[in-house]
């Protein structure tokens, strides 16, 4: 398919009755048609891997475009200049989430991004530093713990930012780490509480949630 063909069978697939659902969310709705992400999906498993016209449809600016962008790109094509450029023109969580989900959390510099990302200061890309390791812990099913014991101080440094997309992630990433197995769970319990001591409202928030799902405290 060539991006004006993708185009028009996403605008004919926009319903303007799902933007109201998006703002509700917290999602930014410029450039957006409405598109569920179960229907893009579906478009995604038509086109499957293509690169060039993933790089096409993120040039487009449309919402849902970018998210289809993140569902067809090749993760071992995809280079690190890319995914900065990606990362640094994110405005909206969702795209951020389904980007790190879809793609980048597959490609090969997953573990040298995150750590990137998680100490920039712009919200969407502090946010998708920490959503690269909360699903690396679902997705990298061989990593060693050692991989995401490394990313407990960084959790801990980050804790205090009160912007509540960078807060939610941080709390993401410590609990889906401490998930991931028993040792784990461990460490993640003790950041938890380590971070439950710091003076901040973000922080006591990351620790009290973590806490209440990993120990039931």
């Amino acid at each position: 398919m060539t991006t004006a063909e993708v185009i028009d069978l996403l605008k004919q697939k926009s319903n303007p009755a799902n933007l109201a659902g998006m703002k509700r969310f917290g999602i930014n709705d410029d450039f957006a048609l409405g598109i569920r992400i179960p229907d893009l999906r579906k478009i995604a498993r038509t086109i499957k891997i293509d690169h060039t016209l993933a790089l096409a449809l993120w040039k487009t600016k449309i919402h849902e475009a970018r998210i289809l962008a993140s569902m067809i790109a090749d993760p071992l094509q995809f280079t690190e200049a890319q995914a900065d450029e990606w990362v640094l023109g994110l405005n909206s969580w969702d795209v951020c989430d389904q980007l790190c989900g879809n793609l980048l959390v597959r490609s090969p510099f997953v573990i040298r991004k995150a750590f990137e990302y998680a100490s920039r200061d712009e919200e969407f890309v502090k946010r998708a530093g920490f959503v690269l390791m909360a699903e690396y812990a679902v997705h990298g099913k061989k990593a060693a713990n050692e991989v995401f014991l490394a990313f407990f101080p960084v959790i801990e440094r980050e804790a205090v930012d009160d912007r509540n997309f960078v807060k939610k992630a941080v709390n993401w990433a410590l609990r889906q780490i401490g998930k991931r197995n028993p040792d784990l769970r461990i460490h993640a319990i003790d950041s938890a509480r380590h971070i439950s001591l710091q003076i901040s409202r973000s922080a006591k928030w990351i620790a009290a949630n973590a806490l209440l799902e990993l120990s039931g405290k």
